[in-house]
């Protein structure tokens, strides 16, 4: 008699895949194999299915902290089925005590009491699928029909999880969720787009992004959306990120992971930088945020930064003659990016960021036009990268601080990313809004129409950051790019091949 043992499973569905995502490489594939199939969905947590004249049931045991699945096969009887087998199935349906049999049912019989009820869908499935060995794990690559529609899914099983999500990882799919053949079946027939999240872990805002792929494998915004939870508040002095801190950071990435899930998406990609790059409990964070919400957190340097961001300008503004300029400033730093038309030359990151000097000088509060200008002077000399370059042909400027002073000049009650981007800044309007906030506290920064509320802290030191870096490379303007990292991200981990290529 075969033993049945329980086997952890990780899998996904997409028509199309990420670049380089599920690429077995070296591996030796087996022959395809091709097969028609029936699946019974009626959202119990089992998979209920019919090949080669075998009904074949596991269920759905339990879900690991990574997302994995633990599914126990239970039955896999041929038609006629003894009434013992019939009452397996139908509970594993969901539908227990709905029918009974004295008898053998055979299955145009079984077929009849599925019919009855409304709540199963009947689905026939065509497969071709080839099978790899992935670090010990069995991992499958098909191609499947079901309903008119095709998609392609990529599954990894074995008994040893810990293996499992070592080959997700080398398969370039670890930012993937996790999604069960009755689930991905579900979606493949009800057309759903194929959606990505993109969290974006800063030091002052965690910013969140969902995006649906169009035909043609280009991003269309779903969601776009900031919070401002100060994650990096004191790193600066103590080097450790404060239990109050992450707290409001963890109740917003939880609630941006599960508006990511009740939109369908396929995955989420999330990243940290200065805060996390500087904290000294960097670890710590990163284990409360993967026990909290599943997810975790992959802290990147400045350089990668920095290139994200200018992936997010090419991607949205196309090529420009001349030197090109890009600068994302945050709360803990500021990104910089020089190149001509595709070409990056250079990349860096300065440990400038509105956080810090908010703390640093008490920018949060009315402060003396002195005050403004010993905060400036230190903002220029930590900026001396920037001194003796030529005059870039163009600007652009992104990050919260700079979308902020853009909404503000606009006086956008609700924010309007249509509006923001391709804004114009010019001195003059940078200067007007630091008197702005200089003069006033938070509270009064927080009637400014066009201000985000919570941002009212820091963003006095934000717009001397602005204008600082205008001075520092002696442009007169800069045009606002409403794409930051969490678009290039977007771009770069989510672009789109189709499936069968």
């Amino acid at each position: 008699m075969t033993t049945i043992v329980p086997r952890w499973e990780w899998r996904t569905f997409a028509r199309r895949l990420p670049l380089g995502a599920g690429d077995f490489g070296d591996a030796t594939p087996s022959a395809p194999a091709e097969s028609d199939e029936v699946y019974f969905l009626s959202g119990a947590p089992a998979s209920v299915k019919i090949r080669d004249d075998l009904v074949d049931i596991k269920v759905l045991r339990e879900v690991d902290e990574d997302g994995l699945e633990r599914w126990e096969p239970v039955l896999k009887r041929p038609f006629p089925l003894e009434p013992t087998d019939l009452a397996a199935v139908l509970e594993a349906l969901g539908i227990a005590g709905r029918s009974a049999s004295d008898g053998p049912v055979s299955r145009e019989a079984f077929q009849a009491i599925v019919d009855a009820d409304p709540g199963i869908r009947t689905v026939a499935v065509h497969k071709r699928r080839v099978r790899y060995t992935i670090h010990g794990c069995m991992a499958e690559r098909s191609e499947i029909e079901a309903g008119g529609r095709t998609t392609l899914t990529i599954a990894v099983e074995s008994t040893d999880r810990a293996a499992v999500l070592s080959a997700v990882e080398s398969l370039g799919l670890r930012d993937f969720l996790n999604t069960s053949y009755p689930a991905g079946l579900s979606a493949l027939l009800a057309d759903a787009p194929a959606r990505f999240a993109v969290i974006d872990v800063g030091s002052n805002s965690i910013k969140f992004n969902v995006g649906e792929v169009e035909p043609d494998g280009s991003f269309r915004t779903v969601v776009d959306r900031a919070e401002v939870t100060r994650l990096g508040e004191g790193v600066a002095h103590g080097g450790a990120i404060t239990e109050a801190a992450l707290d409001r950071s963890l109740v917003a990435i939880e609630g941006m992971v599960d508006e990511a899930k009740r939109d369908g998406v396929k995955a989420i990609a999330a990243v940290g930088t200065e805060a996390l790059r500087q904290a000294t409990n960097q670890a710590e964070v990163l284990a409360a945020v993967k026990a909290r919400t599943g997810i975790r957190i992959e802290v990147i340097p400045g350089t990668e930064e920095g290139r994200l961001a200018w992936l997010a300008v090419k991607s949205g503004a196309g090529l420009v003659d001349g030197i090109v300029v890009a600068f994302d400033t945050g709360g803990g730093s500021s990104q910089f990016t020089f190149g001509e038309g595709l070409r990056v030359d250079e990349q860096f990151s300065v440990p400038v960021g509105a956080v810090r000097f908010t703390e640093r000088f008490g920018l949060d509060r009315a402060v003396s036009a002195a005050a403004v200008d010993e905060a400036r002077a230190a903002i220029a000399a930590d900026f001396d990268r920037l001194d003796g370059r030529p005059v870039p042909s163009l600007l652009v400027g992104m990050g919260g601080a700079i979308t902020n002073i853009t909404a503000v000049k606009h006086g956008l009650a609700t924010y309007d990313p249509s509006v923001v981007q391709g804004t114009v800044l010019d001195r003059a309007e940078i200067d007007r809004q630091i008197e702005l906030y200089r003069s006033r506290d938070a509270d009064g920064r927080r009637t400014i129409v066009g201000l985000q509320p919570k941002r009212a802290e820091v963003i006095l030191a934000g717009a001397c950051i602005v204008r600082t870096v205008m001075e520092k490379l002696s442009m007169d303007s800069l045009i606002v790019s409403d794409r930051g990292l969490r678009h290039g991200l977007g771009v770069e981990r989510f672009s789109v091949r189709e499936a069968a290529g």
